[in-house]
């Protein structure tokens, strides 16, 4: 089966249409129970249980970096299956782990549960849903991908509020049970029955990506470590800017509500973000974007820490989502604006790896640095300041071939004939 190819085919009939609307569907469930869901029980499970609460953000993070080392093998296996299997099983996978949490008597359970949830975020997130996407689609991807992180940037703006709802009436553990029942009422059956189907092959590599059709080659390139570096140091702000927001507005004095809320507008604008990207990269090189997404992570993150109103504190949310949503779309496509699709999901694993170990780092970074410094308000501009060091790496996290063969190109060059 080949890629989807616009001339000849439509998404209706070729399933791409279906694969994508599946994983619109998943993407933001996964997220938003996975992953958004912990910031705002975080509190009342360090009040029920005494356990504290940086020991409960290190195992968030345990997981993150158990979603870092599945990736690579997961990149594998998708370039020789697709997505279907994985995703299936990663479904299952999530459901169990999220039961072992809220059912956790100690902190050891408690670990655990978060270790399999990271595996299991592994095979359920971004990165598969991405590879599915890139070669079902294949030079309609991009329009596909803003999509996708569309509807996956609605995740905390739909899970935060309700995850407080729920809480508000039953206790933590209850509350991961009824979300832990959701995620498999939707993900399992919808990965199963949606990503049915041949794995289309790889799309030949054209002329200027030749090159690039050995994966080694690549990955021993400054480029890539360059544009790694960069992902690592905007990821590691970003992520602990979002996950530490909620005790930030509450130290600014949030209710516990508003804050949720607050935190639901980080994907609002996260979907901003997604929609800013599509002109930015018919206007724009690689690079540019690259270093653009950069300067926004780190001047949002340094806002957050120096206002105090209400309205500020809101407005700066937003931007942090906006430069999260475009940071994704960033992530999304840096590999196939650089290199090609050839090897794909391999390439995206081990520049995925590196980056998830560095965000799965940062809840547990950002919540120590706001104990050494005495708050979060002080934390926030420190966070900013590492973000700041991407700017100078982005400016060489780029081959020179992306200047002319990135879609963004392709783009500028099909509204001039």
């Amino acid at each position: 089966m080949r890629a989807f190819n616009s001339d000849t085919e439509t998404p209706a009939n070729s399933g791409p249409l279906r694969v994508l609307t599946t994983l619109c569907l998943t993407e933001i469930t996964s997220w938003g129970i996975l992953f958004y869901t912990l910031p705002v029980l975080a509190l009342s499970i360090t009040q029920d249980t005494h356990w504290p609460l940086s020991m409960i953000t290190a195992a968030f993070s345990l997981g993150q970096l158990a979603c870092a080392v599945a990736a690579i093998p997961v990149g594998r296996v998708l370039d020789r299956g697709g997505p279907r299997m994985v995703m299936t099983f990663g479904s299952i996978l999530a459901v169990l782990a999220l039961s072992t949490v809220a059912l956790a008597p100690n902190l050891a359970i408690f670990f655990l549960g978060w270790t399999f949830s990271g595996v299991a975020m592994a095979a359920v997130l971004y990165p598969p849903a991405f590879a599915a996407v890139t070669r079902w689609w294949g030079e309609q991807r991009l329009k596909a991908l803003m999509i996708l992180t569309l509807a996956g940037g609605l995740a905390s703006t739909v899970f935060a509020p309700l995850t407080a709802l729920i809480n508000e009436h039953t206790d933590w553990r209850t509350t991961y049970l009824i979300l832990a029942t959701g995620l498999a009422l939707i993900t399992i059956p919808a990965h199963w029955f949606g990503l049915r189907g041949p794995w289309p092959h790889p799309p030949t590599s054209p002329p200027a990506h030749a090159q690039f059709t050995n994966h080694a080659t690549v990955t021993r390139s400054r480029a890539f470590a360059m544009l790694t570096l960069t992902l690592c140091l905007s990821g590691f702000t970003t992520s602990a800017a979002v996950f530490n927001l909620v005790p930030l507005l509450r130290e600014q004095g949030m209710s516990p509500t508003v804050a949720a809320l607050t935190l639901g507008l980080v994907g609002v604008g996260q979907v901003l973000g997604r929609i800013i990207y599509l002109p930015l990269a018919a206007r724009s090189t690689a690079a540019t974007r690259t270093l653009t997404v950069a300067v926004a992570v780190a001047s949002a993150t340094i806002l957050l820490g120096l206002v105090t109103s209400t309205v500020l504190l809101i407005a700066g949310s937003l931007g942090a989502g906006l430069a999260r949503g475009s940071f994704t779309l960033i992530q999304a496509t840096a590999v196939t604006d650089r290199w090609g699709t050839t090897n794909y999901g391999r390439l995206n694993g081990q520049l995925t790896a590196p980056v998830v170990i560095i965000m799965a780092l940062a809840p547990w970074a950002g919540t120590t640095l706001a104990s050494w410094t005495g708050s979060y308000a002080h934390t926030y501009p420190l966070l900013g300041a590492i973000a700041l060091l991407g700017i100078v790496t982005s400016t060489a996290a780029s081959p020179p071939l992306t200047e002319i063969t990135s879609p963004s190109s392709q783009i500028r060059d099909a509204r001039t004939r």
